[in-house]
Order: C-alpha cells, then structure tokens, then sequence
C-alpha cells in the first residue's frame, strides 16, 4: 500500500510539473504580433498609403475584437455591431461640426459612452426579457436594429442622409491635430492595446470562468443557479463600448462617416474576420482583420486580377471556413488552449 501510495504521488506530481511546463503558444502569437504592429509605422515610414492602410487595420481590429467578445466567448451572434460603431462615429462627427469640439479626452470617452448606452437598450430588449431568447432571436434582433438605423439615417437630412457626413473636424489633443499618418496610427494602436489588455483580464477574470461554463453548456450552468442572460449582457454591452470607440476613431481617420457605417454588411465584415482569425481567442480577430485586409490591398492592387479579387478573396474565405472552422489561429494553437484555465492550479503552492 505505502509503495503504491508513493508512486501514486510520484506520478501526480509528474503530471503536475509537465502542466507547469506546457509550451503556450498563444501568448507567442501575441507577442509577434504587438511588435510587429509597434514596428509598422517605422518600416513603412516612406508609404504613407501602407501606414493609413495599417491604421484603418488596428481600428477594424477593435471592432472585430467587439464582436468576438459576444460570440467567440458568450454565443451571442450579434449582426448589430455595426450599429454602436457608426453611431457614434455620427456622434462624434455632429458634436465637431455642431459644437466645434473634438478634443479625443472628451470625444472617445463620449463614443464609449454612446456604444455603452445602445447596447445596453438592445441587451434589455433582446436578453433580459422575461423568457430565455433563442440565438436565432438574438441574432435577428441585432440584425434588425442595425437595418432600422441604417434606413434612419438614409433619409434623415440633418445627418446628412444617403450622402452621410464628410469632412469630419480633425481630432485633436490640446492644439495638436491628427491627420493621418505615425501620430494618429499610435492613437489607434494604444487604444488596440488597452481595450485587448482590458479584454484579456475580462474573459481570464471569474466572469470569464462563467463565460467558458456557457459555452461549454449553458442549460446546466443556468440549472446550477447562474444568471447566464445577466453575464451575456454584461459582456454584450463592454462589447458595444469597444465598438463605439472603434468607430469614432474610424470616422476621425476617414474624414467620413455614411448609413454604410451602421448596417448590417459591417457587421458581417466583422463575422468574417472573426472567423477567419479564429473565434474565442481574442488575438484570432486581430489576425483575421490583417489577413483581410492585407489580402485585399494585393489582389485590388494587381492589374491581372483587379476585376475579379472580389471572387478570389470570396473563395479563399470559403475555404478556410469550410475545412478550418477554428480559423488561422487553429493552425498553431491547440483546443485546450484556446479555452485557457482558470484560478490557481493544484500544487502551485
């Protein structure tokens, strides 16, 4: 007995060193790819189009990381997060062109702001009724609201209806202007930065051990007593902040913002780069948008095939949907690790 007890114990705390020495590869990728975004704007110092390029990237990448947060972590399908997006990139376009004012510390705390307050308004209508919503609802609700807005705005001539609103007042800090370019591409990268740090801490926090019980089975944490529409909401309206400053920052740096900016086509754009990165992860959106968006600049800037990368892109997305459904992230990073742990290990003492 003392002989088995002792090679029991002599194999427990094997298993316990190789967890302690399990090679991560996740936060590899997300090293290469902070230093890599860090480094852009130095290499391409003489492309001025690649670093507005790689700007327009780190903003969509926020806004991927939105949506990742409600599906890739709490199943929730949302097809509206376009609609915090755009509005309050209209938002910060009227309070420039109305008030004369876009000073970035009073104009993206609005934006969060403004994402925060209509998704909260979707998430008490949609995930806080009375009964349990089905993902189909949820998914047509979200659906629907970003369609209304979109339609809104089409005909509503004080925002400038179909024509949407151009020349956009630069955003500032105290006198300094952002134009495109180094400077703004920092702002935009920081913000990347904070809202994935924040992100990280979220879905690694207790509420993200709850998050991975839903995904995992949803009907048995609900019948253990876990208000699991409560943890979506929460989680679907730190969504719609990320959003809405992504969607500032992207009408500041395009000068622009239209109806296109709030229906529902954006919001299948981030679908696409969230799959395509890898759902769940976090850092897979980031990787999604870069390959897309990287991909399209090449096949729309080859004369060959400038009539057809539409097509090509198309099918190249097909693909790896169809036979790599954990996405690009799937190639390098193992199941388990996509879901992480949670709290202190056994034997970490």
């Amino acid at each position: 007995m003392g002989v088995a007890t002792t090679r029991g114990g002599a194999q427990a705390r094997k298993v316990r060193g190789s967890r302690k020495l399990a090679f991560r590869v996740l936060p590899i990728v997300e090293l290469v790819v902070l230093v890599l975004l860090v480094a852009a704007p130095f290499v391409l110092a003489e492309r001025a189009a690649l670093v507005t390029l790689m700007t327009n990237i780190v903003i969509l990448s926020l806004f991927a990381i939105s949506f990742d947060l409600c599906w890739g972590f709490s199943g929730i399908m949302s097809f509206g997060q376009a609609l915090f997006f755009g509005a309050a990139g209209y938002v910060v376009a009227l309070v420039g062109r109305d008030l004369d004012f876009s000073q970035l510390l009073g104009t993206l705390p609005l934006a969060i702001l403004i994402g925060g307050l209509l998704s909260a308004a979707l998430a008490a209508f949609l995930l806080l009724g009375r009964k349990t919503p089905t993902s189909i609802f949820v998914a047509f609700g979200t659906l629907t609201g970003a369609y209304a807005a979109e339609r809104l705005v089409s005909g509503w001539q004080y925002v400038g209806a179909g024509n949407g609103l151009s020349s956009i007042k630069l955003m500032a800090f105290g006198g300094f202007e952002f134009v495109e370019g180094a400077a703004f591409y920092s702002v935009a990268l920081a913000a990347l930065v904070l809202v994935y740090a924040a992100s990280r801490v979220l879905v690694r926090s207790q509420l993200g051990l709850v998050l991975a019980g839903m995904r995992q089975n949803e009907e048995r944490l609900a019948f253990f007593g876990y208000r699991v529409q409560v943890f979506k909401a929460i989680v679907f309206i730190f969504a719609g902040m990320i959003a809405g400053l992504s969607g500032a920052l992207y009408s500041y740096h395009q000068g622009f913002t239209g109806p296109g900016n709030l229906g529902p086509g954006l919001s299948t754009t981030a679908v696409i780069y969230c799959l395509f990165g890898g759902s769940g992860t976090l850092i897979g959106p980031v990787l999604g948008t870069v390959a897309i968006e990287l991909l399209s600049y090449v096949l729309a800037d080859t004369d060959a095939i400038r009539q057809f990368w539409p097509v090509i892109l198309g099918v190249v997305l097909l693909v790896v949907v169809m036979f790599q459904p954990t996405g690009l992230l799937g190639l390098m990073v193992s199941a388990r690790e996509r879901i992480g742990s949670f709290g202190v290990r056994r034997g970490a003492h």
